[in-house]
């Protein structure tokens, strides 16, 4: 963002309309006032007939969304109730099952760093597509923090236990590792973006993306995926590291040093959060979950201290409380699901 630009860019392009997040230097970090605007955009374009694709893109080189704005998320934490926090919640996971409910194709261009709520506002859509600058992830768990916007029940719909290792691990995805898991659905060259999005002006999105789509370069997690699959299926974490110490091939030894050196509260979190996704079935019910599993995590150290090491003071040494998985209680894992109660987020009572 420059000047006096918003945040979010709206624009019309013939039978196209455009959301451009639009702060490049905060590599377009969604806060509160985006997402009330693309929610605002969203709703009126639904009943448009002028409007036939809406697409999804970010300013600047480095990416599509680096996440939620977890400086601001930090800040209320740490010195405030957190009211400020869930209201962003509750609205940003309205704005997610709007995405994945839309009734017209929403095309969102995953180009570079598409993470946490960049995820949430692509990966629910219609059509995502990824290019060979894709980096994908939902690295909550380094924060002291929970894969959430409906990422629980993506990687709980990920191909065998793929995507209860990314949800623990926080690690990066290339563009084929990302439509293996579930995802995205397209391949382009990030060379061909400017003729596809200019397609999209005057053809159908399905039209556009023949002429463009290309198959993806190969990743890495399939052939990961029986080790995978046999580690990250035991009852628990502190099982899922033993297993995969014990592994000879080296890629699950740093996947293990990798969740060590991550929240032991959020590891245990998110690793029940995936489980219980898989059982919900629908995203508003997952989306209800994860909401007060956010609300919860307000009340852990491990929040403000992990944005604290990684974002603010970048030391990279986060003191986590507790220090290890065999501290984190079964109780404390259960506070998180606790219900809420008048302050439940409610979306799953639609889908009765």
């Amino acid at each position: 963002m420059t000047g006096g630009e918003p945040p979010v860019l709206v624009r019309r392009e013939g039978r196209a309309a455009h959301l451009v997040l639009n702060r490049p230097r905060a590599l377009n970090a969604l806060n509160h006032a985006m997402v009330r605007q693309i929610d605002r955009a969203l709703a009126e374009w639904a009943g448009d007939d002028t409007v036939q694709t809406v697409v999804l893109t970010g300013a600047g080189e480095r990416g599509l969304c680096a996440g939620g704005d977890i400086r601001a998320i930090h800040d209320d934490a740490r010195d405030s109730d957190g009211t400020a926090s869930a209201a962003f919640w509750r609205d940003e996971y309205q704005l997610n099952a709007r995405i994945a409910r839309y009734p017209k194709p929403y095309v969102a261009v995953m180009d570079g760093i598409v993470m946490g709520g960049g995820v949430g506002l692509s990966a629910h859509g219609g059509v995502r597509i990824v290019t060979e600058r894709s980096r994908v992830a939902m690295p909550e768990t380094g924060i002291g923090f929970v894969p959430d916007v409906g990422g629980t029940h993506l990687l709980g719909r990920a191909p065998g236990e793929l995507g209860t290792r990314l949800a623990l691990t926080g690690e990066h995805i290339g563009a084929g590792d990302a439509l293996l898991c579930g995802l995205a659905d397209h391949y382009v060259p990030s060379a061909a973006l400017p003729d596809l999005l200019a397609g999209l002006a005057a053809e159908p999105a399905r039209a556009v993306l023949a002429r463009h789509a290309l198959p993806a370069p190969h990743g890495e997690l399939a052939s990961q995926r029986p080790w995978t699959d046999a580690c990250f299926a035991a009852g628990t974490a502190e099982e899922i590291l033993d297993r995969l110490l014990a592994h000879g091939d080296p890629v699950a030894k740093e996947t293990a040093e990798t969740i060590l050196a991550k929240s032991p509260t959020a590891v245990k979190v998110a690793l029940a959060a995936v489980r219980r996704a898989r059982a919900l079935g629908s995203l508003e019910r997952v989306l209800d979950q994860e909401y007060r599993v956010s609300c919860a995590a307000l009340g852990n150290p491990d929040l403000v201290e992990g944005v604290r090491a990684q974002v603010i003071d970048k030391d990279r040494r986060p003191r986590w409380s507790p220090r290890t998985l065999a501290e984190v209680t079964e109780a404390e894992v259960e506070r998180h699901f606790a219900p809420l109660g008048e302050r439940e987020l409610g979306l799953g009572d639609s889908v009765l």
